[in-house]
């Protein structure tokens, strides 16, 4: 039996990295989430985590974008997950494919929550797990990971009145 493949995880903040102070206080992105939920996991492949950035997914620029891009074509491993904000995160998705272009090698899953990891009533870790679960089984190219579902990152909305992700039929 061969050796699992590494996961490289890009993470840029938003909610599932956010932290509250109090009621009063603003938010902040806090430090990357995600190595803690998979270490309480126990994973069983080896995973590296970088820190792209710490923004709310409503900052982002397409120069932000543009280095998310650029940063998973340059990694040698062919399975990524990127945590990101769920506001803007199809938008990256959708750079990242054209990026990855159709002949790409790499799969790449972005995910993110709509509850900050550290609350208690979260959903950052089964979203983590089911990105990355999929970021080993599916074929290349780019996919959203989010409510139990992936989409492919053209045809995929946040729906904010139902707090969930939905499929977009596309236009004919």
């Amino acid at each position: 039996m061969s050796a699992p493949e590494t996961v490289q995880v890009f993470t840029t903040g938003g909610t599932i990295d956010k932290e509250y102070f109090d009621a009063k206080s603003a938010y902040e992105i806090g430090e990357p989430q995600i190595g803690a939920l998979l270490r309480e996991a126990d994973v069983a492949f080896p995973v590296e985590v970088e820190a792209l950035m710490r923004k709310d997914s409503l900052d982002l620029t397409d120069a932000d974008r543009r280095l998310i891009a650029d940063r998973v074509l340059a990694t040698p491993h062919r399975r990524v997950v990127v945590t990101h904000g769920t506001d803007t995160m199809a938008a990256t998705a959708r750079v990242v494919a054209d990026a990855l272009g159709p002949d790409g090698d790499t799969t790449v899953v972005f995910v993110g929550s709509l509850a900050p990891a550290r609350f208690k009533s979260t959903d950052a870790a089964f979203n983590v797990g089911f990105a990355v679960a999929a970021a080993q089984t599916l074929p290349p190219g780019a996919y959203v990971a989010m409510n139990g579902r992936v989409f492919d990152p053209h045809h995929v909305r946040k729906d904010r009145e139902r707090n969930r992700f939905e499929p977009v039929t596309p236009e004919a």
